[in-house]
């Protein structure tokens, strides 16, 4: 990896008064710290690094803005019970072009990933996505994206990319890697009709906030199957983040960080992307918020069970519920308690998406497989696979 694309960080001082005790965070983190060495990542599982770029952004409220406050908040907080080593690469500037930074931020990733370290990216706006995505475009699976944004980012897609189209842009741009998109915590009056009518066309999932905030547990299978998760910093309520200038309603402190905590959790999710916080400059509230939104995405990391393989299949009781002309074949561990259900594929369906094989479900999909219903997830699963 090139460590030309790193911005050393500078604050020594704030290192040298953390309480000398090492559950803290601080204590523990290998930091790219000016006049010393970059980390060693050979046995590194997360690599922290912020990424300094907002271009694509036109309602951005600051052309330069830092992460220090996030990392001074999140660097004093002590670590669970925890067996996980982290560093802090240091920053990614702002390239000549917006190119040159989604250059600089694929490559990261694309290295990190080849390493086995996932990357956690603390970022400007959100086409930066966009670029941890493309990072992918090499390692010949299908991509399941979660992103827990109040909008779908769609967008104009024959138009140059945003922050408001980086989504589209992954649908219609080729390599065609993306398996499923699911939105997490809409709210419709930000995403007209015709988004709304081509999300389900796709046979995307999309989650609206009501129903998230009524029982959160309902998108833990979502997170279960992402390979790559995104948080717009914005959909939370800005009461929460102490920021006026953003929505009125969103998630609240401790749904978010249940939410980063399903991501972590996720076995199949090799990267985690936290954007648009440049909207949160000077706000004290809110870089304490972000600091423990990524204390609970490392729990998660943690607390990974490995269950997205039926490899012991002694771990696990298998359910068969015929439904109509179907059998529906559930699989529910024993060690969790968490439920998957199989999509049957036809003869000619891409081999990119053998893995795909198991869904994660609830065990409400269950019941209303009993009750002869189909689960929707798992028709939408099914007829993704035979387009």
């Amino acid at each position: 990896m090139s460590i030309d694309f790193f911005k050393p960080l500078a604050f020594e001082s704030f290192l040298e008064s953390l309480e000398k005790s090492p559950s803290l965070l601080g204590n523990q983190i290998q930091a790219y710290i000016e006049g010393e060495d970059f980390p060693n990542l050979e046995q590194v599982q997360i690599a922290i690094f912020g990424v300094v770029e907002n271009r694509k952004d036109t309602k951005a409220p600051h052309a330069y803005f830092d992460f220090t406050a996030i990392r001074k908040e999140f660097y004093q907080l002590h670590s669970g019970n925890w067996d996980i080593q982290i560093a802090d690469l240091g920053d990614i500037m702002s390239g000549d072009s917006v190119e040159d930074t989604y250059f600089a931020v694929k490559s990261v990733v694309f290295e990190l990933l080849k390493q086995n370290v996932i990357p956690v990216i603390l970022g400007g706006s959100q086409d930066l996505a966009y670029a941890q995505y493309r990072a992918y475009d090499d390692y010949g699976s299908m991509v399941n994206y979660v992103n827990v944004d109040s909008r779908f980012d769609l967008g104009n897609t024959e138009e140059d990319i945003t922050s408001c189209s980086f989504v589209g842009k992954m649908v219609v741009n080729e390599p065609y890697n993306l398996f499923n998109y699911s939105n997490v915590g809409y709210q419709t009056y930000f995403n007209s009709q015709e988004e709304i009518g081509l999300l389900e066309k796709l046979y995307f999932d999309a989650y609206r906030l009501g129903e998230v905030g009524q029982n959160i547990a309902v998108v833990e299978p979502v997170f279960r199957n992402a390979n790559m998760v995104t948080i717009d910093i914005t959909s939370i309520e800005a009461s929460v983040l102490g920021a006026n200038n953003l929505k009125p309603n969103g998630f609240n402190g401790r749904e978010i960080c249940a939410i980063a905590r399903y991501a972590g959790i996720s076995d199949e999710l090799s990267s985690f992307g936290l954007y648009h916080l440049d909207y949160l400059v000077n706000s004290e509230n809110s870089a304490k918020l972000v600091s423990q939104i990524l204390w609970y995405f490392l729990e998660g990391v943690t607390y990974r069970k490995n269950e997205n393989s039926l490899a012991s299949k002694e771990n696990f009781l298998k359910y068969q519920v015929p439904v109509n002309d179907d059998v529906l074949i559930f699989y529910k561990s024993n060690f969790s308690g968490r439920w998957w259900i199989e999509i049957p594929y036809s003869a000619n369906f891409n081999n990119k998406l053998e893995k795909h094989t198991l869904l994660p479900c609830t065990y409400q999909d269950y019941e209303e497989a009993c009750n002869q219903n189909i689960p929707e997830r798992w028709w939408k699963a099914r007829r993704k696979n035979e387009l």
